[in-house]
């Protein structure tokens, strides 16, 4: 089988891209050829060197572009994604071919779309986020640190500042979204659709055409299997983005409310204001993967105060396979790896009284351990290995092109919602 990979990225510069380049090289380690297409590089050494043929079309993203104004015609529309993606599908074998999806709003844009649909190829897509439905990819109102339940691109969404930046930077991405929806009929393009938890399929399901079928697909975990901890549990742990989304806040604040010491591992832009409120906040800073691994194993728990939804949060699964609990907020999908009450608890998203009360249980050095060792268990009864991810991403290719090969064209998605509706 020819796969071919989309990305943003050829290299690995957060969790969409590694997913993508680990299923490269895993793949064509599996015999299949494996072409990346990206955006931006440089490509990973070991694509190459494995047998990967790579596309990068060497184009900036927002981290790199020294010119803003060129890059937001870039975000809007990619011309030159669009060009180069139609010239590699068009010389593709439709019966040997399966083109995946990981990526497309850093840096591909929606202009894919149109060479996607017109290909005729077998077409999937992983949702990572939720940039296929959402024009801020996250259901998440910045400014006003929530949830947001509102009807992507109604009238409420459209005057509603979202945006972590400003208002301006929602009116791009609106002006993106349109495009995405009318002139690439991005929405419309995916028959199959990957998601990596429960909750995800739950959120979109509204927005996407009557039939889309979807298949789990959990994302791998690269972390190897190690002894239990030995000897009493240590402090209470934050992994991540030191911002407010991530629930930093709420953890500092529930530390302070149990009486613990709250250890952060990470940076971001909400550490020196917690430093100042929080004087008794350990901040580690950014730590290697190995060091992160160490520092789960000694934690009494990994405390997951996220207030947005997540997609698959890759710290919770690694935290229980050191064996350590995890503490997560109730609307996040890191919940769905969690038995509350057995390898750790829910609280209520944003409420540091609630996550006090469970930090407080587990000052109990016995329940600490017992729930780290159900937690250790119960995940390496089941890892998620790359092994794993592989089986089962290859068993929704074969579904794919099966359907592909007796499924008409869908119609064009009418099913939108009415401007200033409200979300279900």
């Amino acid at each position: 089988m020819h796969v071919v990979l989309v990305a943003d990225h050829a290299f690995i510069n957060g969790g969409q891209a590694k997913v993508a380049i680990d299923e490269a090289l895993g793949l064509v380690g599996r015999g299949h050829r494996v072409t990346l297409f990206a955006a931006v590089g440089p490509a990973d050494p070991r694509l190459a060197a494995a047998g990967v043929r790579v596309v990068c079309l060497d184009q900036d993203d927002i981290a790199t572009t020294r010119n803003r104004l060129a890059f937001a015609v870039q975000a809007i529309w990619n011309r030159t994604a669009a060009r180069r993606l139609a010239q590699e599908l068009s010389v593709c074998d439709p019966r040997d071919t399966i083109v995946h999806v990981h990526a497309f709003a850093k840096a591909l844009s929606p202009s894919i779309g149109v060479s996607l649909r017109r290909s005729g190829l077998p077409l999937l897509y992983t949702m990572h986020e939720f940039f296929l439905v959402c024009p801020n990819g996250g259901f998440y109102e910045f400014p006003a640190q929530r949830i947001c339940h509102r009807v992507p691109m109604s009238l409420d969404c459209v005057t509603t500042n979202c945006d972590a930046r400003s208002y301006p930077r929602k009116v791009l991405r609106l002006v993106r979204h349109t495009g995405l929806d009318h002139v690439a009929g991005l929405r419309d393009v995916f028959p199959h659709i990957v998601t990596i938890s429960a909750l995800q399929e739950r959120v979109v399901t509204p927005y996407l055409p009557a039939g889309t079928a979807f298949h789990r697909v959990d994302n791998p975990i690269g972390i190897a299997q190690a002894p239990l901890r030995e000897g009493p549990p240590g402090d209470f742990l934050f992994v991540g983005r030191i911002s407010s989304e991530k629930g930093a806040p709420v953890f500092a604040e529930a530390a302070r409310l149990a009486g613990v010491r709250p250890v952060f591992i990470g940076d971001g832009p909400r550490r020196d204001d917690l430093v100042a409120r929080y004087p008794e906040a350990v901040m580690l800073g950014w730590k290697d993967p190995e060091a992160v691994a160490a520092a789960m194993r000694q934690a009494r728990a990994l405390v997951f105060p996220s207030v947005w939804y997540e997609g698959q949060p890759l710290t919770v699964y690694e935290a229980l396979a050191c064996g350590t609990p995890v503490v997560v907020s109730d609307d996040c999908a890191g919940r769905e790896a969690i038995e509350d009450g057995e390898n750790g608890f829910w609280f209520r998203t944003g409420d540091p009284e609630a996550l006090a009360a469970h930090l407080r249980r587990l000052c109990d050095d016995d329940l600490a351990i017992r729930m780290g060792r159900t937690a250790y268990d119960r995940y390496w009864g089941s890892p998620l290995t790359l092994d794993a991810h592989l089986d089962r991403l290859q068993g929704v290719y074969e579904v794919v092109r099966r359907s592909a090969a007796t499924r008409p064209d869908r119609p064009r998605l009418t099913r939108l919602a009415p401007l200033g509706s409200a979300a279900r």
